[in-house]
């Protein structure tokens, strides 16, 4: 890993952010906001994952937004592409490694709610891991037991709102259930999802969160909110309606995201 952290040290030049953002399907557009932009393959960087998945660029981009310095990984790793929970561990490390103490990480995800449609976002408030994988399986040690009370930090959340507020960018807050993938929910599934608590579905983050809390990072999370979950309209789900709409989100988590980063007072 300490050469990973040097080469990135070295290529990032003096810049040293504090704040990261893992970027979702059809969210890559933002790295285009980035001013100054140091953009680096992960095939450079080893040890990095490749994402097979069409909608994730597989690229580290630094540089500044909103005047502040930030890290963003356009694309990451899937548990369904590997079966490896920990596919994005390595990463994270790294990014705890230079410097980052916060981690915001954005996906697409399926509404459960009638009036959270298609184009919204939503702030994750809390997460259920339907999966059952953890990736700190095999970890050994009392500091795998991680505590996940308050898995999403209340000060960046609350950032996040205000920011949503400032912009008049209607934003919804929810429970996020992560589901392993690739294959879409059951109508059955959506409906056990919407008993149990869920607000949204989706194929990620959740492994990235509990790493990331297992490194000391603070944590949040929005949605972009790309369908409604199978059932709920009739009409069968695909991956190339999760590219299609996520962009229309995508524009909405940026302008609350700009913002967020404009402040001075961010977490």
């Amino acid at each position: 890993m300490k050469s990973v952290i040097d080469l990135l040290v070295d290529r990032l030049g003096g810049l040293m952010p504090r704040h990261a953002i893992v970027l979702g399907s059809g969210l890559g557009s933002l790295v285009a906001e980035v001013e100054k932009p140091v953009r680096i393959s992960y095939g450079e960087l080893p040890g990095f994952p490749a994402s097979g998945v069409t909608g994730h660029a597989g690229e580290l981009v630094a540089g500044f937004l909103s005047r502040h310095p930030v890290i963003m990984l356009s694309g990451r790793a899937h548990y369904y592409e590997h079966g490896d929970a920990s596919a994005m561990r390595f990463p994270i490390e790294v990014l705890q490694g230079i410097g980052v103490q916060a981690l915001i990480l954005t996906n697409s995800a399926g509404s459960l709610k009638d009036d959270m449609p298609p184009g919204s976002v939503m702030q994750i408030a809390d997460h259920i891991n339907y999966s059952g994988m953890n990736p700190l399986i095999g970890e050994s040690g009392d500091r795998r037991f991680v505590g996940m009370t308050s898995a999403y930090d209340a000060g960046l959340a609350l950032a996040i709102r205000n920011a949503s507020i400032r912009t008049a960018t209607p934003l919804y807050s929810g429970v996020y259930m992560w589901f392993s993938g690739p294959s879409f929910e059951t109508p059955a599934e959506i409906r056990m999802a919407r008993i149990l608590g869920a607000d949204a579905v989706g194929m990620s983050t959740v492994p990235e969160v509990i790493l990331a809390r297992y490194v000391g990072l603070k944590v949040a999370a929005c949605s972009v909110i790309t369908n409604f979950g199978a059932g709920m309209t009739g009409a069968e789900l695909s991956h190339e309606e999760t590219k299609e709409m996520a962009p229309l989100g995508g524009r909405r988590l940026a302008t609350i995201l700009k913002d967020l980063f404009a402040q001075d007072t961010i977490a």
